[in-house]
């Protein structure tokens, strides 16, 4: 197994210390740097790739969730904070997980050990033959769980995919099927050649389009955004097909 590269930011040196000894006794990663400056954070990350970053929330003048958004290539997150109000942000930016201070070490590395297998499964899709083609045309499809059932839903009849808060829907012209997963992990189950993401809300299946009209598109009578991060990749894509 692939040992992850870290580093950790948190305005509090007690903070990192303790992340520095946790992580000294799991063989699983590498811390490689800590800072308590977000800042210089930011300079290391333009020169070096880290696969996980241990992350505080509340730090004077930049926030961890600011850090998060300025970065163009997101590794893996783990927030640390000690307030317990910022779970349902941190999952709707698709942090692999949460560690409420003070972080005692059974829970970090349960934390650590659920992101490797982000991280194996993240990478895992790049190796599928035929990823990046389209298989909506073939017998593809995929399970989705929902509660304590499993729906079989082929890739072909998927409309668009919202993100609700903790939970996604699966949009079909059937049925909303409503499952607990970030919308980057079901990015992953989907064939790229079939479906983008347009807003951080929505992924949409492309072959459903029925019309793209002033940053908008109608899938099934339903108008979707896209946003601006969104746009220019979206809009490219269009244009090439």
């Amino acid at each position: 197994m692939k040992k992850l590269r870290c580093i950790a930011i948190d305005d509090e040196p007690l903070a990192l210390e303790v992340l520095q000894r946790f992580a000294a006794k799991v063989p699983g990663i590498t811390l490689e740097a800590v800072f308590q400056n977000p800042v210089k954070a930011s300079q290391f990350l333009q020169e070096e790739k880290v696969d996980l970053i241990f992350l505080d929330i509340q730090m004077p003048d930049l926030t961890g969730m600011q850090f998060l958004e300025t970065l163009s290539e997101k590794p893996l997150v783990i927030f640390t904070t000690a307030y317990s109000q910022y779970a349902v942000d941190s999952y709707n930016l698709d942090a692999v997980d949460y560690l409420l201070k003070p972080i005692v070490f059974d829970r970090f590395v349960k934390a650590v050990n659920k992101a490797q297998e982000v991280w194996q499964a993240k990478n895992a899709q790049r190796d599928i033959p035929g990823r990046g083609e389209s298989l909506v045309n073939g017998e593809e499809y995929l399970f989705i769980k929902s509660d304590t059932r499993f729906f079989k839903v082929n890739y072909g009849d998927i409309l668009f995919i919202e993100g609700m808060r903790d939970y996604i829907a699966v949009h079909t012209p059937k049925q909303r099927i409503l499952t607990l997963m970030s919308m980057t992990k079901m990015l992953e189950r989907l064939p790229s050649a079939d479906f983008m993401r347009v807003h951080k809300s929505y992924i949409i299946g492309i072959h459903h389009i029925n019309l793209i009209q002033n940053n908008r598109v109608i899938i099934a009578g339903k108008e979707i955004p896209i946003s601006n991060s969104y746009k220019e990749a979206f809009l490219k894509f269009v244009e090439n097909r």
